[in-house]
C-alpha cells in the first residue's frame, strides 16, 4: 500500500503560500510522504524568534525562508522537486504561481492575507482546492482543532483563537494544525485509493 501511495503522490503538485510555522512544517510533512512537487512562496527571512515553531535551524537565521526550507527538504527527501519563490504574494501573482497545483495550502500569519488568498482562489480559481489554517494560538485544547469544509475550501484549526500575548503561537498547536493541513491534502489527493 505504501508504494501505491508514493506512486500517486509523486505525480502531484502542492502550492504553499507562506512558509512560517504552518507552511514550513506542512511542507516537511508532505516531503516525508513523497509529494512530487512543492511550490513554496514567501518573502521573509528567518529570525531567532521563529525557531520556537518553524522548521528552521539556528544556523539558518538571516536566510530567506524559501531557500532554507528548500535545503531542509532536500536533506529529508531529495526526490521532491521544490520550486522556491521569494515573493510577497498578492491576488495577481497567486493565480499565475499556483495555477497548475492540485491543491493550494494557505499558511499566512496575517488575517488580511488569509482573506486575500481565500477570496482570490474562490473567485478566480473556483476549480482549485484551498486548505487554510485558522485558530491555533496557545496550547492544550486539542479537541477544539477540527476541519470544516465548504465547497472547495477546507478550514483547519479551532477557527477562533488569535495570537496575542496571553496566547502566543507555540510549536505544539501550530504543528498540529500544520499536519492537519498536510493530512487534508493527502485525503484529497488519495481519494481514489
Amino acid at each position: 500500500m505504501i508504494e501505491a501511495i508514493k506512486n500517486i503522490l509523486k505525480t502531484k503538485t502542492i502550492g504553499i503560500a507562506g512558509v512560517g510555522g504552518l507552511g514550513s512544517n506542512c511542507a516537511v510533512s508532505l516531503a516525508r510522504v513523497n509529494v512530487g512537487n512543492l511550490i513554496i512562496a514567501d518573502f521573509d527571512v528567518i529570525e531567532k524568534s521563529n525557531l520556537n515553531r518553524q522548521y528552521y535551524f539556528y544556523n539558518q537565521i538571516g536566510q530567506k525562508k524559501v531557500s532554507a526550507l528548500k535545503n531542509n527538504i532536500k536533506n529529508i527527501n531529495p526526490d521532491v522537486k521544490v520550486k522556491a519563490v521569494d515573493i510577497k504574494l498578492n491576488s495577481e501573482n497567486i493565480i499565475e504561481l499556483f495555477k497548475n497545483c492540485d491543491v493550494i495550502i494557505e499558511a499566512f500569519d496575517k488575517a488580511e492575507m488569509k482573506q486575500m488568498i481565500i477570496e482570490t482562489v474562490l473567485d478566480k480559481m473556483p476549480d482549485k482546492t484551498l486548505i487554510v489554517g485558522v485558530g491555533m494560538a496557545g496550547w492544550g485544547n486539542n479537541n477544539t482543532l477540527k476541519t470544516k469544509k465548504t465547497g472547495n475550501l477546507y478550514i483547519c484549526g479551532d477557527g477562533v483563537s488569535e495570537v496575542c500575548d496571553k496566547e502566543p503561537a507555540l510549536a505544539p498547536r501550530v504543528g498540529i494544525v500544520a499536519n492537519m493541513l498536510a493530512n487534508q491534502a493527502l485525503e484529497i489527493l488519495l481519494n481514489n485509493l
